[in-house]
């Protein structure tokens, strides 16, 4: 910090070590413009000019003003929550290489800013029950996992599905010995091979059912496309199993409109008998 009688709206000038080549550097610009702006910002001075500051305060916070308070309040209560769980580890954390966050930014953070982002969106989610919070997160996770699968299915058929080893034991004299036999017929001698199958198998196989990308979720197992089959031309009643098939409904509506026909029938006729209805008619000439 060095004197600056240069400068009218601050005494001193301020200088400090590069963090990338150590060599003395100047106060940032956008940091001089800063100091200048606070030291020319004037409020109002009389008694009209306060009051009228005082009314633009009528009316505030609004409904969305108040949320957003809400919201940062969250925010920097978040940060301090996680900053023991994620600390501001500028390169620390495996995602740090692909991240645009400037890092002397990081540096003075009390926490990660992409972690505790992360904290922030699960924590809303779960606190407004609502998981379309987390549909961009879940969305990222699913690809990740494809990926993994396909370079897993990469590896597996790169490798074989199963891999052989010698077989071989360690003698009383701590040499490694290896398992091997020669045939009697001709002579010849053969290594003993294990046979192993590929490590990557079982993580596939998970992936794959807790996923649900086995051929039984995805209806491609010959079982399962019977019984799709077997669905076709008949009716289902919400989610439940099939009521009845096309025949039988069918049959059902003729039975109604026959009976329908019948109660129609019989209407018309008690109809016809009311005296009522016989009255009013002889009266306007209808029963002659």
């Amino acid at each position: 910090m060095e004197d600056d009688p240069s400068a009218t709206h601050h005494p001193y000038r301020y200088t400090a070590a590069c963090p990338q080549c150590g060599q003395p550097s100047g106060q940032a610009p956008y940091h001089k413009g800063l100091l200048k702006a606070w030291a020319n910002a004037t409020g109002p001075k009389t008694a009209e000019g306060k009051a009228a500051t005082a009314r633009n305060l009528d009316g505030h916070p609004t409904p969305e003003e108040a949320k957003r308070t809400r919201f940062n309040a969250m925010k920097h209560g978040m940060n301090a929550e996680t900053a023991q769980y994620f600390p501001a580890k500028p390169d620390g954390y495996p995602t740090c290489a692909s991240c645009d966050v400037d890092r002397d930014y990081c540096r003075n953070q009390p926490a990660c800013v992409r972690q505790t982002q992360l904290f922030m969106v699960t924590h809303a989610a779960f606190e407004q029950r609502n998981p379309k919070h987390l549909m961009p997160i879940m969305a990222s996770m699913q690809a990740s996992i494809t990926a993994i699968i396909q370079q897993i299915l990469q590896t597996i058929i790169a490798d074989g599905v199963k891999l052989e080893t010698p077989a071989w034991a360690i003698s009383r004299e701590g040499d490694v010995v290896l398992g091997e036999y020669r045939d009697l017929a001709t002579g010849d001698l053969h290594r003993i091979m294990e046979v192993k199958a590929h490590p990557l198998l079982k993580p596939l196989q998970e992936f794959l059912s807790r996923n649900n990308l086995s051929l039984a979720d995805m209806g491609m197992t010959p079982r399962v496309i019977e019984q799709e089959e077997q669905k076709l031309g008949r009716l289902q009643q919400g989610d439940g199993p099939p009521t009845m098939s096309l025949e039988d409904y069918a049959a059902k509506q003729a039975e109604s409109m026959a009976a329908l026909r019948v109660l129609a029938e019989r209407a018309n006729a008690r109809k016809q008998a009311d005296p009522v209805l016989v009255e009013y008619q002889q009266q306007n000439g209808g029963g002659q």
